[in-house]
């Protein structure tokens, strides 16, 4: 009695069509990978690592931009990490930067990006520059990029990132975003890394007509919303409350 071919076999003994061109498919990637990894000198697994985030943490969660899933399978997010923690760069969890800040989540920064629709013609201003992560996201997505930090330190240590890692485009400045840049506006988005207990006037005013500005609003170290602001044609401000985020307070003098 003749046994039947199992679901791995084709009448020739080997790999039916169609696994044969699902293996070849996997190869193939993980080629692509190795030959990205070896151009920018980086370790495979790193590479690796930075196409499952996408794949799992991005693309799973409903993220579709091409340009935003493109400026986060190519930005080594390891080397805006802080000391120690490059081996978790890619986990799906924020992680601390120094001075009291912390770098987001892979998805909140994909998501946030792809909220503000951007098409790359765009003039965009980010509050809380932190390591720099989310400005090269947005220089990759964006003509323009304006990026406030009001810790020094931060802002000096983000600008010569950027710089070394090929972002030096992105313009940066040490100051209260509060109050945002207003000598560079109008802005078509805005995007705030830090929860406010509101959303910050001066910030409303630098948005163009049509533009969008994504925040967190709430309370310090507690649960926020984070909030899609639309200014209208006439003026008025159209709020959407998106999801539940916890971010670091926004700090200054006001």
């Amino acid at each position: 009695m003749k046994g039947r071919k199992t679901g791995r076999e084709n009448s020739a003994g080997g790999l039916r069509p169609r696994a044969r061109r699902a293996c070849l498919g996997v190869a193939l990637v993980f080629l692509v990978l190795a030959v990205s990894a070896a151009s920018a000198g980086e370790p495979p697994s790193l590479t690796l690592a930075r196409e499952n985030m996408v794949v799992r943490q991005i693309e799973s969660r409903g993220v579709k931009d091409k340009a935003v899933l493109a400026a986060l399978r190519k930005i080594p997010r390891h080397q805006f990490v802080g000391q120690g923690y490059q081996d978790s760069a890619y986990d799906d969890r924020p992680l601390p930067i120094g001075y009291g800040q912390t770098i987001s989540q892979p998805y909140i920064v994909a998501f946030m990006t792809e909220i503000l629709k951007l098409t790359g013609r765009e003039r965009v201003l980010e509050i809380g520059t932190g390591s720099g992560y989310q400005a090269a996201v947005l220089a990759e997505t964006a003509r323009e990029v304006y990026s406030m930090e009001i810790i020094r330190e931060l802002c000096e240590q983000a600008g010569e990132r950027l710089t070394r890692l090929g972002y030096g485009r992105v313009n940066l400045k040490t100051g209260d975003g509060y109050y945002g840049w207003p000598d560079k506006a109008p802005f078509d988005g805005i995007i705030v890394t830090c929860a406010a207990d509101h959303i910050p006037p001066p910030l409303i005013k630098q948005l163009k007509p049509g533009g969008r500005m994504v925040i967190p609003v709430g309370p310090a170290w507690q649960v926020q919303n984070l909030i899609l602001a639309e200014l209208e044609a006439d003026g008025s401000l159209k709020r959407q409350s998106l999801m539940a985020v916890r971010f670091v307070p926004l700090t200054g003098s006001r």
